[in-house]
């Protein structure tokens, strides 16, 4: 008889985290309480509390496992130009984070609100999130796949992080049940980003980004209804 393999136990910390956060995404963070995660994991508020003081707590443990997330990926390759292909993976990973922690994006203006160490964190990571990405798009701007001048690439910059910000917000207010939202719809926010890069897009480059256009692209109808 072969041995069995034990599954490690995930710790109840970690399992705290992950419930909350399929929650949040659900329900929305202002509907959930600290009670209502305990009770989701059938453990006393009194362990959750030994864990976690407060709901604040675990969403800023959230936001930090979404800082490194972010972070993971939002840089150029060592060594070499972008190509398309990296092109494409920069937006799979957008595309995953913003719908793995969606209930960042749609209770965005309430939670920072809600903790002023959030917002001076929030701060932060966006002005590095706006440096990085500027890095990037002057990236592809070397490898030919974009012209743009500088005044271009903060431009754009700016607008690409406007537009995935606040599309999950923008979703939010097409439907009643947040339990509706997809990821089809949010794949549509990404290529609202890759529509304002086209006209960029160098003709050596045309047919690959043009290529990958379609592969983000979900109608608008269908990505409202998706979320309504």
């Amino acid at each position: 008889m072969a041995p069995r393999i034990k599954t490690p136990r995930i710790k109840t910390r970690e399992r705290i985290v992950q419930s909350s956060l399929e929650l949040f995404n659900l329900q929305g963070e202002r509907s959930v309480s600290t009670n209502h995660i305990a009770a989701h994991m059938e453990i006393s508020p009194g362990n959750l509390y030994y864990h976690f003081p407060n709901k604040q707590a675990i969403i800023a443990e959230l936001f930090t496992e979404y800082e490194d997330l972010v972070d993971s990926f939002l840089h150029l390759p060592r060594g070499r130009l972008p190509t398309v292909e990296d092109k494409r993976h920069y937006l799979m990973a957008i595309l995953d984070g913003m719908w793995r922690y969606r209930f960042l994006h749609r209770d965005l203006e309430h939670l920072l609100e809600a903790d002023p160490e959030l917002a001076g964190r929030y701060r932060r990571f966006s002005q590095h999130c706006l440096i990085k990405a500027m890095a990037i798009y002057s990236g592809f701007v070397e490898a030919g796949i974009l012209a743009m001048d500088q005044v271009q690439i903060e431009s754009l910059t700016l607008n690409a992080w406007i537009i995935l910000t606040s599309w999950v917000r923008f979703l939010c207010t097409t439907r009643e049940n947040t339990a509706h939202l997809n990821e089809d719809a949010i794949r549509r926010g990404v290529y609202q980003v890759l529509v304002l890069e086209m006209a960029y897009v160098t003709p050596q480059a045309h047919d690959a980004v043009h290529t990958l256009c379609a592969e983000f692209y979900v109608p608008l109808n269908q990505a409202l209804e998706d979320a309504g």
